[in-house]
């Protein structure tokens, strides 16, 4: 189920995270830290690789390929569980204590529903990674200098969506069995959003313990004890076929 609804009465501008008030409750252990699920990933090499810039590929181009790549992928994760997320179950967009609000165009704060949020980012992406003239894919046009801006504004956003999957969703994810994919995900965007410094650390830092613990090199194997290794068939040494 797709969440790209286009909202044009609302004017996106960076919105201001603000904490309720209220801390979760102590006894409240977060599902998604738990390492029976931290561990499953759907790769086990260093992510970091993916999102080094490649000699000969410019800056904007990269940004705008891995960034469009991104909502692609978090709008599909997203879809998986949106039929849990309404209204109801999820009043406000929220992810550990914080609540994210939209401003409309005469600057009034206004606390969305999760999905209503949701469909506000996404429609936002879908807008500006399909516009030519921000995301131009003709050879020769050139970028906005507001492109960096955007992009920024961009992983922002799509953070909280990966935030309230953690937060609010991340047993139907489990009962979906694709917690993997979204480990993977979430540690493959913050990687990306750190090497380019495209999410300000005090945004994201609400989910630096699971950050840590899923951008981490998962150790190489253990060697092969020398011991183990399997030696020749004494039988099938010097043996000479009889005729």
């Amino acid at each position: 189920m797709g969440v790209l609804v286009c909202c044009d009465c609302f004017f996106y501008r960076k919105s201001k995270p603000k904490t309720n008030g209220k801390k979760p409750p102590a006894e409240e252990k977060k599902q998604y830290m738990e390492p029976e699920f931290t561990k499953i990933r759907v790769v086990d090499f260093d992510l970091k690789e993916l999102v080094v810039l490649p000699r000969e590929i410019d800056l904007n181009e990269w940004l705008a390929s891995n960034t469009t790549t991104f909502f692609n992928l978090i709008n599909l994760q997203y879809s998986t569980i949106s039929e849990f997320c309404t209204g109801d179950t999820c009043q406000a967009m929220t992810a550990c204590s914080t609540i994210y609000y939209w401003y409309d165009e005469r600057g009034k704060k206004t606390k969305c529903t999760a999905p209503q949020y949701v469909d506000f980012v996404m429609s936002l992406c879908q807008k500006l990674v399909t516009d030519e003239e921000i995301f131009p894919t003709k050879y020769g046009k050139e970028f906005p200098n507001s492109f960096e801006s955007l992009v920024k504004k961009i992983c922002r956003y799509l953070f909280h969506v990966l935030a309230h999957l953690y937060w609010a969703h991340f047993k139907e994810t489990v009962a979906l069995d694709l917690q993997g994919h979204l480990n993977t995900l979430y540690a493959h965007f913050i990687v990306f959003v750190r090497e380019f410094n495209l999410v300000d650390p005090k945004e994201i830092s609400i989910m630096d313990d699971l950050s840590k613990v899923l951008c981490t090199p998962a150790p190489p194997p253990a060697p092969v004890p020398a011991s183990s290794a399997s030696a020749p068939s004494p039988s099938s040494e010097n043996h000479v076929t009889e005729r």
